[in-house]
């Protein structure tokens, strides 16, 4: 194992420090974001036009220079070389955290490997945002990020997901959110949904309810802004194994949640588990 103590120093190189920007309002960025971006030798943005904003608002005077998917494999070589020099590097995006979704993972994958110090500041982040704001459950989920361009991947992708039981978080552009939602529609049915646009800004809007009245208001809606899709997660099917990921008590629940008495749910889930009915009830009852 390899042992990084981020807040020792290191005197054979410079640090990488991973600096989430505002999503929208930027009353969200940090002291320490605006500090860092401050104390930094260079920042690395994925857009310097739009980092130009950000920097001329919070008076910060530190280099810019581009990082973005077209220029990321020369740009990480010289950036990598000026954290072996002792220069210390500030990643951006162009909203939220480096790193999810755009060129950053490349880089920080890269100095991880060469034993450099890669320091991550805690901050915005809009899957988190939608989330955490969509009333589904929040205890497990995944983060997929945007799904295909092309429809047959796409629905490829979806066919996948379709027996997760866990909350599923999307992002998509206006310009997709149509298609998307209608192949969600076609391959999961009917689901819970969360469409969430222009998070933190002045016409940020949780819209929250079934795919099939998500569809409807996607057809005859202007849509603009980006957009978050918090969507519920599948029944698992009932295979010889469908309840292998879950914890017993879950595995009571689901059957609770058929509309079985507790102890019958106890003793059919012990059944599947080829374990004593006592064994269950312990668990759940100690664990619950």
């Amino acid at each position: 194992m390899k042992i990084q103590k981020s807040f020792r120093g290191n005197e054979e190189s410079g640090t990488l420090y991973i600096v989430p920007t505002p999503i929208g309002n930027l009353q969200d960025m940090t002291y320490r974001g605006v500090s860092t971006l401050q104390a930094v030798d260079k920042i690395a943005a994925e857009d310097t036009r739009n980092t130009k904003k950000l920097t001329r608002h919070f008076e910060i005077t530190t280099p810019l220079i581009s990082y973005h998917e077209h220029n990321q494999k020369s740009r990480a070589e010289e950036l990598i070389g000026d954290l072996r020099d002792g220069k210390s590097v500030a990643l951006v995006s162009d909203a939220g955290m480096p790193g999810i979704s755009d060129p950053g993972e490349e880089i920080i994958s890269q100095a991880v490997d060469q034993d450099i110090p890669v320091v991550v500041l805690p901050g915005a982040n809009a899957a988190l945002v939608a989330l955490v704001g969509s009333g589904l459950p929040t205890e497990h989920f995944f983060y997929y990020g945007f799904l295909p361009r092309k429809k047959k991947e796409r629905v490829a992708e979806l066919e996948r997901w379709k027996s997760f039981t866990k909350t599923l978080v999307f992002y998509e552009s206006p310009h997709r959110l149509k298609q998307v939602i209608q192949d969600m529609y076609d391959v999961l049915g009917a689901r819970r949904v969360t469409l969430a646009r222009e998070l933190t800004k002045q016409y940020e809007e949780f819209l929250r309810g079934e795919l099939s009245e998500a569809l409807a208001w996607v057809e005859e809606t202007e849509l603009k802004g980006e957009f978050c899709i918090v969507l519920e997660g599948g029944v698992p099917e009932k295979g010889v194994s469908w309840w292998e990921d879950l914890t017993v008590i879950e595995h009571v629940e689901t059957y609770e949640e058929e509309g079985m008495k507790n102890k019958e749910a106890i003793k059919k889930a012990a059944v599947d588990r080829g374990v004593p009915k006592r064994e269950v009830y312990r668990v759940y009852h100690v664990e619950e």
